[in-house]
């Protein structure tokens, strides 16, 4: 059926007013981020600001290690991405051909786990960490981000295993690959929508994670960059508001290029092409 005018009207416009919503707070963070003290003070604030200016950016790289925070938050998140997808693609293929009680069960660990809060977990986490030594350490932080991470990576892999045709396998197998070859020349390949997705889901939880990296993290060398964030509020709750702003902008940069250079493969078919009609 056709879909009438006015609905069609109606579908765009909740679009753009959702857009409006999600690109409000990027667009307010840039905006405050060139604005001098007297426009960020000003009674009536403006979107465009009407004397830019970098001395935000200037003044957060010269109050705190901004580099050296974000070399740590993306040596974590990136280390928490590829082992989560290296850990989350074979127990994925497992779940989803072996349908088994252990199967089953797994799944319903990975539902459960999700539920579980952050200040449940910790002191039991610390604990571990302690006897292993691992607490102040990127080393440390990183296992938490994978072990965190990888319910959830697990999840959406089983999914997309799931939507790979069986014959492929079976046509592979015919032709004498084992498990193992299969996995890594015919699956693995069919699923890189499904792995970018899931990489993306860890980089982006890791590099934005603060609890855990305030907990876990005392050294100032070792903090990531959403620790280093909150040092632009004072003890009385009062934020330098310019420096902040300009700090937290680049923060979502990396993010964001991530996101651009995985796009292609996260909207991309996932086994176009790969079955004759």
């Amino acid at each position: 059926m056709r879909t009438r005018p006015a609905a069609r009207a109606g579908q765009y416009a909740a679009l753009l007013a959702y857009l409006i919503f999600l690109a409000f707070p990027f667009l307010w963070l840039l905006s405050t981020a060139f604005k001098p003290p007297r426009e960020l003070g000003s009674l009536h604030p403006t979107w465009i600001p009407r004397h830019p200016t970098l001395a935000n950016f200037r003044q957060a790289f010269d109050e705190q290690p901004l580099l050296h925070a974000a070399l740590n938050s993306l040596l974590a998140a990136l280390g928490a991405a590829v082992v989560a997808v290296l850990i989350a693609t074979p127990m994925a293929y497992v779940m989803a051909r072996h349908r088994n009680r252990l199967a089953r069960a797994a799944s319903a660990w990975v539902v459960v786990s999700q539920a579980f809060p952050f200040v449940l977990i910790i002191i039991p986490l610390f604990l571990v960490l302690k006897e292993l030594r691992l607490i102040d350490s990127l080393a440390g932080l990183t296992l938490v981000y994978v072990v965190w991470s990888l319910p959830f990576a697990l999840w959406m892999l089983v999914g997309y295993v799931r939507a790979v045709p069986v014959e492929l396998e079976e046509a592979a197998a015919l032709d004498g690959a084992g498990r193992l070859r299969t996995l890594v020349s015919v699956t693995a390949p069919l699923l890189a929508p499904g792995i970018a997705a899931t990489a993306l889901f860890a980089f982006v939880t890791a590099w934005n994670e603060f609890f855990f990296a305030l907990v876990l993290l005392k050294s100032p060398g070792n903090q990531t960059l959403p620790v280093v964030l909150t040092h632009f509020i004072g003890a009385e709750g009062v934020a330098d508001l310019g420096p902040l702003a300009a700090a937290a902008f680049l923060a979502t940069l990396p993010s964001l290029v991530v996101f651009g250079l995985l796009q292609r493969r996260i909207t991309g078919g996932l086994i176009a092409g790969a079955v004759k009609s």
